[in-house]
């Protein structure tokens, strides 16, 4: 009968040991994270220790490699919901790296009704149950509540207009039931720009807030004036930046954005993170997340990832790497500085005829003195252009009549339908690096 009660004694204590070992596993020690201002300057102090947020925002469903994010110097992951949070959060408590975790709240701009006090609720029951699941992770650095809840526009599609304020309500009751059940962690809502009205109404709805997130791109190194101008007495975060918008470039004649090419891309990121965040002297910029760890397409497949869809890495990631650690990656990304059709820059308005033989020229070296290798691809353009950040459907590729593809020229065969089409250079090493750059052009008799 001892033998027995024994063996059950050890085998419960066997149980009781490793439902403790998950409960850490999954995060039952909380860190305790605060803003302090010291000497004039605010930053993260998590369990008292500082905290000096290098941040970049992973899409896991492209690219789940953590360890390799930590590479670039990064120690602190956003995320947009808490769709893969346990996944997510167990892999960065191996890698020690702090997760500002995003709840997902709806938008006025994809349909939600803030009138609708049943939806309102039954949303606020969901953002409880998620607090509650993973307040006592100890790699969770902040909450993020929302994401670009103010940005709504007009029937044009791109005259911005004011959000129902009830929105911002609906936040204040989120951030006072974080307060109340989650002493260990701040709270923020992210905003599209620096846009003072935008600013103050939520502000004014949402005083408790303990830090203000903004997103810019082309904005990013004037950032810290266009706080000052909006007197936001709270700490904020760049929760978004990266390379020019689509909105911030310029357009053809047929209304189709262009992009640049990902050597002037990355001089301008790195440009912008030195002037709007590396130099800020404000004393309330927390630092930021760079746009975007994996790929997403958006008017198209490179303008803002930091890999290629076959998870190439770009000169992005060598540009954090750079700025984040003082030393470049041993193998640097294949340099694109740009690319002509026809002779002509995506600038000036590349025309074409249909069933006609051009060629393309792809102006691309490599750091390492790696031998190049060059992809091309033609498509349709973008069917219905998404709003938001909401996800886009890629365009399909043309199947064209290729006359020759050599050493960075490509002679094709244009397509017989008139229309809007982009064609896109990608460029290689042979050790997982990448660059890229592409040119709208119009099919017309």
């Amino acid at each position: 009968m001892k033998n027995i009660i024994l063996i059950v004694f050890i085998i419960l204590t066997f149980i009781s040991c490793k439902y403790q070992s998950e409960k850490v596993e999954n995060g039952s020690q909380s860190s305790k994270v605060e803003v302090k201002s010291v000497n004039g300057q605010s930053h993260f102090y998590v369990n008292d220790s500082l905290f000096q947020l290098k941040g970049i925002g992973f899409n896991f469903e492209y690219n789940s490699n953590l360890e390799s994010l930590k590479k670039t110097g990064a120690n602190a992951i956003r995320t947009w919901s808490t769709k893969y949070a346990d996944t997510i959060l167990k892999a960065a408590r191996k890698q020690g790296v702090m997760v500002a975790l995003g709840i997902s709240m709806g938008k006025e701009l994809w349909g939600f009704n803030y009138e609708d006090s049943l939806a309102v609720a039954n949303q606020f029951e969901k953002v409880k149950s998620i607090v509650e699941t993973y307040k006592s992770h100890p790699n969770l650095l902040c909450w993020v509540v929302g994401n670009e809840l103010n940005l709504l526009f007009e029937a044009d599609g791109e005259t911005l207009k004011t959000v129902n304020p009830k929105v911002y309500d609906a936040i204040s009751d989120i951030v006072d039931y974080i307060h109340e059940t989650d002493i260990n962690h701040p709270v923020t809502m992210t905003f599209a720009g620096v846009i003072p009205e935008h600013l103050q109404t939520a502000l004014e709805r949402v005083p408790q807030l303990d830090i203000v997130s903004v997103q810019v791109y082309a904005d990013l190194e004037n950032v810290e004036a266009r706080m000052k101008e909006v007197d936001v007495e709270k700490p904020y975060m760049i929760t978004e930046f990266g390379p020019k918008g689509f909105w911030e470039m310029p357009k053809t004649e047929w209304n189709r954005e262009i992009e640049e090419a990902s050597g002037p891309k990355a001089d301008g990121i790195k440009h912008r993170m030195k002037v709007g965040l590396a130099n800020n002297t404000s004393g309330k910029c927390l630092g930021g997340f760079a746009f975007v760890w994996g790929q997403k397409h958006e008017r198209t497949p490179t303008w803002y990832g930091m890999h290629h869809a076959d998870g190439k890495q770009t000169e992005y990631i060598d540009i954090l790497t750079k700025l984040w650690t003082g030393n470049y990656p041993e193998n640097r990304a294949p340099r694109v500085d740009s690319l002509l059709l026809n002779s002509l820059h995506a600038v000036d308005n590349v025309y074409l005829k249909p069933n006609t033989e051009y060629t393309a020229q792809v102006f691309a070296s490599d750091p390492n003195k790696d031998t190049l290798n060059y992809s091309w691809e033609v498509a349709q353009e973008v069917d219905k252009r998404s709003q938001g950040g909401e996800k886009e459907v890629q365009p399909p590729r043309i199947a064209v009549k290729i006359v020759s593809s050599e050493e960075g020229y490509f002679t094709f065969i244009t397509p017989k339908e008139t229309g809007a089409y982009r064609i896109l250079s990608y460029v290689y090493d042979s050790k997982n690096k990448a660059g890229n750059a592409n040119i709208p052009f119009y099919i017309k008799n």
